[in-house]
């Protein structure tokens, strides 16, 4: 194997200081660990034999189907137009979704190469109905293989990977959705910043982050993609979310200072930040942008799974299972249609631009408004029971508006018997509205070390009213067995305190938002005329307005499925 040539495909021209090979020439290595911190350290990036002969053993330790289709089925199926130049002018299979192949690099021969190998992985694998990455994996891996059949056979046996929990490559239209509002929901959630700037300059949030995964596999210079495919063949899919939230850090950086567009374009915004990816070699080097993204503290691979199938379900549950045309957020809040009595419909836009994508396409509801139902904690919950998620929005006499994106149903308050019970998951959070805009987070999102190795044992949580939390008081309910888990349900972290998962409770004369520390994010009484608010440690929140308040007025709203109607 130390005698093949890995290079035959490449344009070596094109390579710059990748054609000198240095460094390490071989690796011995058999553990994952061990293989995880070279490829994060770069040890085989400047010899391009020994990437070659990584990838390749790399690849043949991914657990693949019992029928795999090999390099030997490539020759058989090719047969003797395999020794024939290859056609530019084939195309691509309708699941490539009009992806080109990247050049990156290769000979104007190679890139028909692919073409060639791409449409027999077509005839073997005929269950892919969506795959837009594959022409871009293929470009790269082919830069690394003798000739077309091993790298048909590489390619098919990172498609054919069967281990449990690990996925490298979307491969229906479903599961490519549903990682596109993954992505948008990691980078409200550590991507901040630019999140913000993304909602500020285009018309439609979930249609500029549906370009994420081309930023990476596609837009990326050579140079950059290939340190990221040494990660991603070691670590998986994950590595791609990494990259792209780093990326979009990077875009901010870049845009910062600039002038803001005067009106909201989806369309430029796009082609903004491809031409910066595709650029970015001028201003971060390939170790700057691996730095950046593995200094990203992400939730755990199993949360991003959970997250990822909360949205599958989603799709699902709307019947989007095969491409079709997407539907713009703003048709979820026409402000022709929208009315509310403390928010506008610019307010409340910027309030979906905070909340998880599965719900992004569902339209604001109004489940119940004391200007209408009057002030009953009893008429409240009557109103909202059986709804999921809710958002509950306050303004006070002082003019100050508040509220908190509650991610359960608030039935779930009597599973805790006559005990105020908190329940509830990560994905809560509150915020003020006026006089500044500004969210709380669930704080183990921005502090996972507090998140232990160790299971803390007893009740989770406690509150009593008038937000004075008594402990022992209060355990977390159960959910039924066989339910489908909750992305950021409390169960699935090791928390080293109690106060850290307190996100709602209720009974017959209070509801409470937020809890641990010394008090509350939001304690409402049971005539939701009078409020306080303070530092939790749940949400790590200031006070959301005047410590004690008096409610002018409160509304909750649901999120009604757009797609139904």
């Amino acid at each position: 194997m130390a005698e093949e040539d890995y290079g035959a495909f490449v344009d070596w021209s094109l390579m710059g200081d990748l054609a000198k090979s240095s460094g390490p020439t071989k690796v011995d290595c058999k553990e994952l660990k061990e293989f995880k911190q070279m490829a994060r350290q770069g040890y085989w990036a400047k010899n391009h034999k020994l990437r070659a002969q990584v990838y390749q053993q790399l690849i043949r330790s991914i657990p693949c189907r019992t029928v795999t289709p090999d390099a030997e089925v490539y020759r058989d199926v090719v047969g003797e137009a395999g020794a024939k130049k290859p056609n530019t002018n084939i195309p691509l299979p309708e699941f490539v979704d009009g992806n080109p192949v990247p050049r990156y690099c290769l000979k104007a021969d190679a890139v028909a190469s692919a073409h060639r190998i791409i449409n027999c992985i077509a005839g073997q694998f005929p269950d892919i109905s969506h795959c837009p990455a594959l022409p871009a994996i293929t470009s790269l891996l082919l830069h690394f293989s003798k000739d077309e059949a091993q790298c048909f056979e590489h390619v098919s046996r990172i498609l054919a990977c069967n281990e449990p929990g690990k996925r490298l490559l979307d491969q229906t239209f479903l599961a490519y959705e549903s990682g596109c509002m993954t992505f948008g929901d990691l980078a409200n959630k550590y991507c901040t910043a630019a999140h913000k700037l993304i909602v500020a300059t285009a018309q439609d949030v979930l249609e500029v982050y549906a370009d994420w995964q081309r930023w990476v596999l596609g837009d990326l210079p050579f140079s950059h993609m290939v340190r990221v495919l040494d990660v991603y063949l070691v670590e998986g899919y994950k590595v791609l979310y990494r990259v792209a939230i780093a990326l979009l850090k990077f875009y901010r950086k870049h845009k910062m200072g600039g002038q803001n567009q005067q009106q909201p374009d989806s369309g430029k915004i796009r082609s903004d930040i491809q031409a910066f990816v595709k650029g970015i070699g001028s201003t971060v080097t390939p170790e700057k942008l691996l730095e950046k993204s593995f200094s990203i503290r992400l939730i755990s691979r199993k949360e991003i799974t959970l997250l990822q199938l909360a949205n599958e379900k989603s799709l699902q549950q709307k019947g989007i299972t095969v491409k079709q045309k997407r539907r713009n957020v703003q048709l979820a809040l026409n402000p022709e249609t929208f009315s509310s009595e403390i928010v506008s419909a610019k307010e409340m836009h910027d309030i979906w631009s905070w909340i998880p994508e599965r719900f992004a396409l569902c339209q604001p509801e109004l489940l119940f408004t004391t200007a209408t139902h009057g002030c009953s904690l009893n008429r409240f919950y009557s109103h909202c029971e059986g709804h999921e998620p809710t958002l509950l929005l306050i303004r006070t006499t002082d003019g100050d508006v508040c509220g908190a994106f509650l991610s359960s149903d608030w039935e779930e308050r009597k599973r805790g018997g006559n005990k105020l019970s908190f329940f509830g998951t990560g994905e809560c959070f509150v915020f003020r509205l006026k006089p500044e805009m500004e969210r709380y987070e669930w704080v183990v999102i921005r502090h996972p070390e507090l998140a232990s190795a160790i299971k803390p044992e007893g009740p989770e949580g406690s509150a009593s009213s008038e937000g004075q939390n008594a402990d022992g008081g209060l355990q977390q309910p159960d959910k039924p067995p066989g339910e489908l888990s909750p992305f950021l349900a409390a169960r699935h972290f090791n928390l080293n305190s109690k106060n850290t998962s307190m996100f709602m409770a209720g009974n017959f004369d209070s509801i409470i938002v937020g809890g641990g520390g010394d008090g509350n994010a939001l304690y409402i009484d049971a005539e939701l005329n009078h409020g306080h608010t303070g530092r939790c440690t749940t949400f790590d929140n200031p006070p959301l307005c005047k410590e004690s308040f008096q409610i002018a007025l409160l509304e909750s709203w649901g999120f009604l499925d757009a797609m139904a109607q």
